[in-house]
């Protein structure tokens, strides 16, 4: 497995492409071999697989701003072409208010192209792909019903998999083989705004059974491990990311 970096967790430093090209090399610098690239400024795919090739990082589903892989399918496929990622992150479609046939009709069409392009699709979770639909099923396991494995994947994030009330390492069993790209956040408890509740945290400094859902990973065919934290309460991002990262470093090859 390769161990990645969601740039999204850096997103206020790439507001230009001198920060983007700066967090780029700071990520590489604490040791990580892919980014996954969203929360960014707009960019042109040759920069940045220029700006990738010369620190030797690896670009994972680079989703530019602006671009809809449901509407401008071609101009995202040709910018996977230059960068070089087999992989596409769909669009978020909220499926808690469409349904997991909503976006099923959405995409129908742009997954044919991916896979004409030899791109596959990935749909990313939140918690809220684990609210059970009118057929009494999880939304999360009517998509993956309703779309062939040839068709999409999944990028699981496993922290809001366990928010929406979902485990993990049973999640990873059950979309076995679909799930070549995971988002890695820990799940702690303390003060947020003042207030006690669930929070993100670095991987190693919360709740989550990080040993077993590492095991799982190797054990269901995910290739990438990406490190993701949407919010670090104050905390210089880049140093949870290095955190997570020493954390991290000896237990995935």
């Amino acid at each position: 497995m390769k161990l990645g970096a969601q740039l999204f967790t850096v997103r206020e430093f790439c507001k230009d492409l001198d920060g983007f090209a700066d967090s780029l090399k700071r990520l590489a610098d604490i040791g990580y071999s892919t980014v996954q690239i969203n929360g960014s400024c707009v960019f042109e795919a040759e920069w940045l697989k220029e700006q990738c090739d010369n620190i030797g990082i690896e670009c994972l589903m680079p989703t530019v701003p602006g671009l809809n892989v449901a509407v401008d399918t071609e101009k995202v496929i040709e910018n996977h072409k230059i960068i070089g990622s087999k992989y596409v992150s769909a669009g978020h479609v909220n499926t808690r208010k469409v349904g997991a046939q909503g976006f099923v009709d959405q995409y129908r069409e742009p997954i044919k192209k991916l896979r004409e392009a030899g791109l596959m699709l990935l749909r990313h979770n939140h918690d809220h792909e684990f609210l059970r639909e009118a057929n009494g099923k999880i939304s999360q396991q009517n998509l993956a019903d309703l779309i062939a494995p040839e068709d999409m994947g999944f990028v699981l994030d496993l922290y809001w998999v366990q928010a929406g009330g979902g485990d993990p390492i049973w999640w990873l069993n059950n979309l076995k083989g679909r799930t070549p790209v995971v988002h890695f956040k820990d799940m702690g408890y303390g003060l947020v705004d003042g207030e006690y509740s669930r929070k993100m945290a670095a991987i190693g400094e919360g709740n989550m059974n990080y040993e077993g859902i590492i095991e799982a990973c190797y054990n269901n065919g995910v290739e990438y491990t990406v490190v993701e934290l949407d919010h670090c309460y104050g905390e210089d991002p880049f140093e949870c990311l290095k955190r997570s990262y020493n954390y991290l470093k000896d237990k995935i090859k």
